[in-house]
């Protein structure tokens, strides 16, 4: 049986991107790719560099420590949504200032190129941009929050 002579409300679709615009499966690409980099972020805060630890290296570059646990909590939940594209674009946007408090400490002092020592600016700030067309593309497919026609 083919798609031409199956029901009219029951299509055959062969693939499951079939009748996808390119624009929405390359937001959910973005979009899953950075909720994957949040969480991983996370986790090395939370798991080998511990919160104490964390709240130690923020306090060594002059942020209050508390500032620690709400860039833990912002990475967490923030790849969490991100990943079940819930309120993308809000998400992605509340996250973009995180990476530019990266690019101001302790990435910026490094230089531009992320391969110097301590890490350049480079990723933090491709990763702020991608955010920001993240937020433009909105959620793409495969999420859990209903679209609004």
């Amino acid at each position: 049986m083919t798609s031409t002579t199956a029901s009219a409300s029951l299509p055959i679709r062969s693939s499951a991107v079939e009748g996808v615009a390119n624009a929405d499966l390359a937001a959910t690409i973005l979009r899953v790719s950075m909720g994957i980099l949040f969480l991983a972020h996370a986790w090395l805060k939370l798991v080998i560099f511990t919160p104490a630890g964390t709240v130690g290296f923020f306090e060594s570059l002059g942020f209050p420590g508390v500032l620690a646990y709400l860039v833990i909590a912002a990475e967490l939940f923030g790849g969490i949504a991100l990943l079940l594209g819930i309120a993308t674009r809000w998400v992605s946007l509340a996250l973009v200032p995180v990476l530019l408090g990266s690019i101001y400490a302790p990435h910026g002092a490094a230089g531009f190129f992320f391969s110097n020592e301590g890490g350049g600016w480079e990723f933090p700030a491709f990763w702020a941009v991608a955010l920001i067309v993240q937020a433009l593309l909105g959620d793409g497919i495969y999420t859990l929050q209903r679209k609004r026609s």
